[in-house]
């Protein structure tokens, strides 16, 4: 059977977007909205909340700047002299103590070697007999000359004699009154004569030559031996060791009887007018210290400058020393060995930007730092870059803006986060 329909009946569509179903898409829309926002700009970074109290804060400042770096610095005397043992020995008796105001040349010890004291007289005696040789041989030089002039002056007068025959009988041979033979023999004999001066004349010229260079050689080998003499002598005078300057013996360290050998440390002498400190230094600055450097510390309520005499180049260690001395005032009873902690400017006085020094530099080396935000309730991990610095401040090299405050207390416990939460306790 048919269903029929009325003229009164309609058909009714269904509707599609009923008020449950935008609500429900609305719904969506937002959730989905949410999300992505989260995704896209939401912060994820870690967070800790920290108790404002246990941190400590400071301002980013713009300020005048010096570099310095503390140094250790030990008290030394401007000048100390050494005593080593010259010649070895026993020690025979000691004249001074330690702790002793001494004079140069002042008697401080001596020292006793037997081997060494007939080995000196053996060789003295050795010189003595040479110096004797030498001087025979001298004398007899001398001798010699004085022979062969004494030859030359009997020639001269035999000579002279002949000459004076010969002039007489060449008269009388002259008018035949003497045999020709005769007169002939008077010629040969003034002729032999003649030329045994000339011969005595020219040996006596090359012995007295040859006399000149032998003394001449002789002399200077005698002053070599008188010097040789001198030395050995002060062999004998080094086993008496005096005070090469005046000053304090701050060390004498033997006994009685006691063996020293040539070179051994004996003790040492401090000249205490005048005072120096010496200070290691890290080898990173040794490019950055020079002479003229000025340093200054604290003692009692007063401060000192000091000056960089002299930096020594050798590196042990790990560091290497330099040599200080006072500009001006010298701290009352200053004592050898005295420690001073000194403050070494590395630069001039220039205008930075600054943090102070804090235990954040541990974590983090000076790369990154919390700077505290608008409120100053939340602190934000920032990278910085630091410049050089003293014992007071780091200089900002980038990263750091003039009046923002950063967290400068220890980073030990935060870790890898990125955001402090500061709480009120």
């Amino acid at each position: 059977m048919g269903l029929r329909m009325s003229g009164m009946d309609k058909i009714v569509k269904k509707k599609t977007w009923t008020a449950g179903r935008l609500t429900a898409l609305g719904l969506g829309i937002v959730f989905v909205s949410l999300v992505l926002y989260k995704l896209l700009w939401g912060d994820f970074s870690t967070k800790l909340n920290v108790e404002s109290a246990r941190i400590s804060t400071a301002k980013v400042i713009r300020d005048d700047f010096q570099e310095f770096i503390p140094i250790t610095g030990n008290v030394l005397p401007i000048e100390t002299v050494f005593l080593d043992a010259v010649e070895g020995g026993v020690v025979e008796r000691i004249y001074a103590e330690e702790g002793q105001n001494v004079e140069a040349g002042d008697t401080l010890l001596r020292l006793g070697n037997t081997g060494l004291l007939l080995s000196i007289l053996q060789q003295e005696t050795q010189l003595f007999e040479q110096v004797n040789n030498l001087r025979n041989t001298k004398l007899a030089m001398e001798e010699k000359r004085i022979s062969l002039e004494e030859q030359l002056l009997e020639i001269d007068y035999q000579l002279q004699e002949q000459r004076d025959l010969f002039d007489r009988n060449q008269q009388l041979a002259d008018h035949k009154v003497i045999a020709e033979e005769e007169f002939e023999r008077i010629r040969y004999r003034l002729d032999y004569l003649t030329r045994r001066k000339h011969l005595a004349v020219q040996s006596y010229r090359q012995d007295s030559i040859f006399r000149t260079q032998q003394i001449r050689q002789l002399e200077g080998s005698l002053s070599r031996m008188e010097a040789t003499m001198e030395v050995v002598q002060q062999r004998l005078e080094d086993l008496v060791v005096r005070a090469p300057i005046a000053g304090q013996l701050t060390s004498l360290t033997m006994e009685i009887g006691e063996l020293k050998t040539q070179g051994q440390r004996l003790g040492q002498i401090d000249k205490l007018d005048r005072y120096k400190v010496r200070a290691s230094i890290d080898e990173h600055y040794i490019r950055r210290v020079f002479p003229g450097q000025e340093g200054e510390f604290e003692l009692s309520g007063d401060s000192f400058r000091l000056v960089v005499h002299k930096v020594y180049p050798e590196v042990l260690n790990g560091s290497f020393e330099v040599d200080l001395m006072f500009s001006d005032l010298v701290p009352e009873d200053i004592r050898r060995g005295q420690t001073f902690h000194i403050k070494l400017a590395l630069g001039r006085l220039v205008e930075a930007l600054l943090i102070p020094r804090g235990g954040f530099f541990q974590q983090t080396g000076g790369k990154w730092i919390f700077v505290l935000q608008a409120g100053g309730e939340v602190a934000v991990k920032r990278p910085i870059r630091l410049g050089r610095q003293n014992t007071q401040h780091y200089e900002v090299l980038e990263g750091l803006e003039p009046g923002e405050t950063v967290i400068v207390s220890s980073y030990e416990n935060y870790g890898d986060i990125d955001k402090l939460v500061l709480k009120q306790q």
